[in-house]
């Protein structure tokens, strides 16, 4: 069995090819059930620290099973750790024998922005140039990358509920050669991004919908349990909203209170990552419409980022 590191499993996964495989996998035919979660706590656990592990396996007729095992724990932050881990395994899907070890944090975070900016070339304005990201962590350094495979950015703004780490990661971004800086107002970030894009562990509302302008693009990739949420019940209201999975609708917080709060009903969601791909549903349909992209992602994802892995090494 070959083992990837986190520079390995990188270097095949650049978005311009992985936006891409993205779009193919989820227009194509895959077996995904649906993900094992159990909650973590320790008897001796410091302080009360709670995790969560997630056990998401994929299969498809090109030959190739994959399962990835996830563990988060928001703790981790205090102790200066990050707060997930993940390690995936690529089978033979017609012998079941193990192909490769490979570094289950890259995948993730490659995927998820990946399958954040998949999301956007459906339903972010054409022009979108300014995008806001909150959060910090891996993912969130990711997304401008990502999403400028699709959209023509020149403008990024991070805001993180630590400013300081919002200022870190801008400075990063300059130093990489983005237009960036950290906001301190979310708000006033928020009413002048073309797309915000959340990648948080949040459990209480930091976007507000009434601070979403209209033409604007509300992109939710970071809470996956009932318990998360990033928006507020207002953030739905006179939205179109496409979801990655239908999963989604059992596993988002974001999603369960709007449906509780009446301002989204499960009937008016407009359509799955699946459906759009397949050209099933329309995207966008005008630039002053508000759209909202709820994902909690999906195994489908991670097999497709490990199999371009493994085929980057074959070739």
């Amino acid at each position: 069995m070959k083992h990837f590191d986190e520079a390995a499993t990188r270097a095949p996964l650049g978005f311009e090819k992985l936006v891409p495989a993205l779009r193919a996998a989820f227009a194509a035919e895959a077996q995904v059930p649906p993900r094992h979660v159990h909650g973590i706590e320790t008897a001796n656990a410091e302080g009360g620290s709670k995790g969560t592990v997630l056990i998401m396996p994929a299969w498809s007729d090109a030959g190739f099973l994959g399962i990835k095992t996830i563990n988060i724990f928001p703790g981790n932050s205090a102790r200066g750790l990050p707060g997930l881990h993940a390690t995936y395994v690529l089978y033979d899907a017609r012998t079941g024998v193990p192909l490769a070890m490979m570094d289950g944090n890259e995948i993730t975070a490659r995927r998820t922005a990946a399958a954040s900016a998949l999301g956007a070339s459906f339903l972010a304005r054409h022009d979108a140039r300014h995008l806001l990201v909150l959060g910090t962590g891996r993912i969130a350094r990711m997304l401008p990358a990502a999403h400028a495979s699709v959209r023509p950015l020149d403008e990024v703004t991070v805001w993180n509920h630590r400013p300081e780490g919002a200022e870190a990661l801008a400075a990063q971004l300059r130093a990489e050669g983005w237009n960036a800086q950290a906001a301190v107002d979310l708000e006033a970030a928020v009413r002048s991004a073309d797309i915000v894009s959340c990648a948080t562990l949040a459990t209480s509302p930091l976007v507000r919908g009434e601070w979403l302008v209209p033409g604007s693009h509300l992109d939710l990739i970071g809470s996956f349990t009932p318990a998360m949420r990033e928006a507020d019940v207002q953030c739905f209201a006179g939205a179109r909203t496409f979801i990655d999975t239908n999963e989604a609708l059992q596993k988002s917080g974001d999603l369960l209170d709007a449906i509780a709060a009446g301002t989204l009903r499960a009937p008016e969601v407009q359509g799955t990552l699946a459906d759009l791909c397949r050209g099933e549903r329309a995207g966008r349909h005008g630039d002053a419409e508000r759209t909202v992209f709820k994902a909690v992602g999906s195994a489908l994802e991670d097999l497709t980022a490990a199999t371009l892995v493994w085929q980057h090494t074959a070739a």
